[in-house]
């Protein structure tokens, strides 16, 4: 009987160890900005706009729980897209002029033309 009560509590400590290990990998995904797509909308700011880059129009939210921020990117209906900056600096190309587009993820973001638009 003894022998079966301490192999009880080795595989309880064991459970307990590995859920301990679980919670903390998820609150660092969720709290470093990796992980952001499964907090709730509650966490995520207002959608604010931003001022034009590059004649592009520009909204961005950032997450007030974690490390995270998206952008909603427009030139009228001709084009558009989302970036998501979870944890890390996201960046994108347009196909219609070529901006390049970084956003961090404290929610700033910036566009630059590539070099040859500005020799035009």
């Amino acid at each position: 009987m003894a022998l079966s009560s301490r192999i009880r509590r080795r595989l309880i400590a064991s459970a307990l160890v590995a859920a301990v290990i679980s919670l903390g990998l998820a609150s660092w995904s969720v709290f470093s900005g990796r992980g952001a797509g499964l907090l709730p909308q509650s966490s995520w700011e207002s959608w604010r706009e931003e001022p034009q880059v590059n004649h592009w129009g520009v909204q961005v939210r950032v997450n007030s729980w974690g490390n995270a921020a998206e952008a909603y990117v427009h030139m009228g209906k001709a084009e558009d897209f989302t970036m998501k900056a979870y944890g890390k600096q996201a960046s994108a190309t347009t196909v219609m002029d070529g901006t390049r587009f970084t956003l961090t993820p404290d929610g700033k973001i910036t566009g630059q033309w590539p070099q040859e638009h500005g020799a035009r």
